[in-house]
């Protein structure tokens, strides 16, 4: 049975054009466009009408970085597949890049497998996974190749966390060099994790046990010194770099200054650093635990230098980490020492209507709102033009979204498996009225319709920016 929809009278925005058009989805693929009003789309004819007057019609939001599941300091990430991927349906997002997890000692199979069997038939939304890689050897580098062959074409490395994820600039070398030849794309946590856990250290041993430390150990400069360091060993091996949530302008400048030199080095920032600071991680009690991150926020000047590297594609991508724990239970767990409080924000619902209020604020223009949180991370992980965009023969996940609308963000009403919202309070405008994930309505006029197990796994072909 061929099952048929119409959008009609909206204005689609892609990362290239905005035209009033309507969209006839079919099979859940994009069949056509055709100017509203015309003979050609009042040709269109379909069981299933929506009427997008007055409204946005957008690609579903593409966020490549997101943490369902992920067990961290002796607890987990308190969103499931299921809760996490329904979540992100509601805040406009129809694909996530999840990562799987090597443990030290066990093969990348062990943990792509691990992971397949939390989100399969679980999913409201497509899925897929990057690979976080923790123990570098030679049996992994081979598996790495075979990876990239099977659709996991990312794999994740971390310069902080030492005894955790950490690995040394010989192992980052090693699996850049691998990377290189196997077409895969290096993504970086860039922080010295060696050096932040001696400031730790010092700062607890001087009773500075508040989160608002947890900000002031994990320094700028250590950010920027390992983003120069993963820039330099990438440019070494010859390979292409992702350096994930960048917060510090320090960082951007050391991405810009390489990207000036022809380098393929590419950086993301999270909605975290874009509209939260060190104010928050001070509030006073314990309530700062809730901002705590990796890469930690930064003081507010920073976000100028962030919104800038947007604006001139220094910065390509936004994602969210959403790597959410419960304020009750879970952050509170580092009560007295901020080292053990669960690092990560909730925020998978969040980032498509705060970059909309970017929009409305004049940061970035609509193109560039869909360039950074659909297209271009489509494209960099090897998703385009099935993902990211609105055009014939494209996977029909499309957002209807009233610019209009004004809401509150907040704990009682959002979607998310947790107990606190990082934006409680905050009016922004524009809001996901309809949403449809490869042509079937999750999200219709504010209502949930979609269910568990719809989203499927989407292997990927390799990065699309590389020369």
């Amino acid at each position: 049975m061929s099952s048929r929809t119409v959008i009609r009278g909206g204005l689609v925005i892609t990362a290239s054009d905005e035209i009033h058009a309507d969209v006839l989805v079919e099979d859940g693929r994009i069949a056509a466009l055709a100017a509203s009003g015309t003979p050609a789309a009042e040709a269109f004819t379909a069981e299933r009408a929506i009427d997008a007057t007055g409204k946005y019609v957008i690609p579903g939001g593409v966020d490549a970085h997101t943490h369902m599941e992920l067990p961290f300091g002796g607890t987990f990430a308190s969103d499931t597949f299921e809760t996490g991927t329904r979540a992100a349906a509601w805040g406009g997002t129809t694909t996530i890049v999840d990562f799987a997890v090597q443990s030290v000692g066990r093969s990348l199979r062990e943990g792509l497998d691990a992971w397949h069997a939390k989100a399969e038939g679980n999913c409201a939304i497509d899925y897929a996974f990057h690979m976080i890689v923790s123990d570098v050897n030679d049996e992994t580098l081979k598996e790495m190749d075979l990876l990239v062959e099977e659709g996991v074409t990312s794999f994740k490395q971390f310069m902080a966390y030492p005894g955790v994820f950490y690995s040394d600039d010989g192992q980052i070398l090693r699996a850049m060099q691998r990377s290189a030849d196997n077409g895969g794309l290096i993504m970086m946590h860039a922080e010295n994790g060696i050096a932040i856990d001696v400031l730790v250290e010092q700062a607890l041993a001087r009773g500075e046990t508040d989160p608002r430390y947890h900000g002031e150990v994990r320094k700028a400069l250590l950010e920027a010194e390992a983003t120069h360091r993963a820039i330099r060993l990438a440019q070494v091996a010859g390979a292409p770099l992702y350096v994930v949530h960048v917060s510090a302008m320090e960082a951007v400048a050391e991405l810009a200054r390489a990207r000036d030199e022809g380098l393929n080095v590419f950086g993301e920032t999270c909605p975290q650093y874009l509209f939260l600071s060190t104010d928050n991680l001070a509030e006073p009690g314990f309530e700062g635990a809730k901002y705590v991150c990796s890469t930690p926020l930064r003081p507010r000047e920073h976000q100028a230098k962030l919104w800038q590297g947007l604006r001139t594609n220094d910065l390509q991508v936004v994602s969210t980490d959403h790597c959410p724990f419960c304020f009750v239970g879970q952050k509170e767990l580092g009560r007295g020492d901020f080292s053990k409080i669960p690092n990560g924000l909730p925020g998978v619902e969040n980032r498509m209507d705060l970059l909309h209020q970017a929009v409305v604020d004049g940061h970035i223009s609509r193109r560039r709102w869909i360039e950074i949180a659909c297209a271009t991370p489509a494209r960099m992980f090897g998703m385009y033009p099935k993902k990211g965009t609105i055009a014939p023969g494209a996977d029909a996940d499309i957002v209807i979204y009233d610019p209009h609308a004004e809401q509150v963000m907040s704990a009682q009403t959002h979607h998310m498996n947790v107990d606190y919202s990082a934006y409680e309070g905050r009016r922004t405008t524009g809001r996901v009225e309809t949403v449809l994930s490869r042509g079937e309505p999750v999200i219709t006029e504010r209502e949930y319709t979609g269910h568990a197990g719809h989203g499927v796994y989407t292997p990927r072909s390799t990065c699309q920016y590389l020369n």
